[in-house]
């Protein structure tokens, strides 16, 4: 399969472009289908399911979505479904979670994708329920505290662990760093191709090469290292990027997102009864989100 063509924004949108529980629902009381295979897309469900939330998910996108559902976009996930008063249904596959919009909603095998860009051409967005940005992770005994990618302490680091299609791929180009760290790079998914297939370093794999110091500095979306970098054994420093990645000729790409709810375009009903439950379940949401580990930026923090 080729990937869909690669643009960078944050995570689902970016990648598809390139190609606890406090005091709510839990994952027991949901319930979890495989996707339909012959629907069409642009026709309703074939089963109405009124009082059903049908959440497009992956079984490989941890630590967002997991097969139990106990993935922290899962959670929130939940506490949307008991605020709209419907059951909690995933529809699940083993597909990146880059193809949930493409091969799942558009399908209308599932009616919600769970952490779009605000902005993502291909939904109708909820309006956002929290804010974050990319990341530098270093080990705490380093004393690295630069807060840009492009600042002289992290140009003077000499190896890099990042995720594919990402915009730090883009910073490594950018300080020179991108060839020394070629071989290294693909080390880590076992110098697995990345033509024609989808092959990317997990998150936690980052968290693990800074921790252990085979790399200097890990480069990621804060919710994708958020919750390995808290359960680290070994001290580590998370900072939020504060510029912008500027490009010659082009946009600069943004640091921070704003993450909303993705449904169909012509969802409108829905896309309102969501923007309702998340006023609803506010207090839910942010402690699912503090507890992750995940730095939140303004409006939210």
């Amino acid at each position: 399969m080729i990937a869909p063509r690669r643009t960078i924004l944050s995570r689902l949108s970016t990648l598809a472009a390139g190609a606890a529980l406090i005091g709510l629902a839990t994952a027991a009381g949901a319930a979890t289908v495989a996707p339909q295979t012959d629907a069409k897309a642009g026709t309703p469900p074939a089963t109405p399911a009124a009082k059903e939330l049908r959440i497009c998910a992956s079984n490989v996108e941890a630590p967002f979505s997991e097969k139990d559902n106990s993935g922290f976009e899962d959670r929130i996930a939940l506490a949307l479904a008991q605020a709209m008063g419907r059951k909690p249904v995933f529809v699940r596959t083993e597909q990146a979670g880059i193809y949930l919009v493409r091969d799942q909603l558009d399908k209308n095998n599932c009616d919600v994708v769970m952490g779009v860009d605000v902005g993502d051409e291909r939904v109708l967005a909820t309006k956002p329920y929290y804010r974050t940005g990319y990341v530098l992770v270093t080990k705490a005994d380093r004393n690295i505290t630069a807060t840009a990618w492009d600042d002289q302490q992290i140009k003077d680091q000499s190896r890099f662990a990042v995720r594919f299609y990402s915009p730090a791929e883009t910073m490594l180009k950018r300080i020179g760093r991108f060839e020394d760290n070629a071989a290294y790079m693909y080390s880590l998914v076992n110098f697995k191709s990345r033509r024609n297939q989808w092959t990317q370093v997990p998150g936690d794999r980052i968290v693990t090469e800074v921790a252990s110091g085979e790399a200097d500095v890990g480069i990621a979306f804060a919710p994708e290292v958020a919750r390995y970098v808290k359960q680290s054994p070994t001290a580590l420093r998370m900072t939020v990027i504060s510029n912008d990645l500027d490009r010659p000729n082009d946009t600069p790409i943004p640091m921070h997102y704003d993450q909303a709810i993705g449904v169909r375009k012509a969802d409108t009903a829905l896309r309102d009864e969501l923007n309702a439950a998340l006023d609803t379940a506010r207090p839910q949401i942010e402690a699912i989100l503090i507890e992750e580990g995940i730095p939140l930026l303004k409006p939210n923090s």
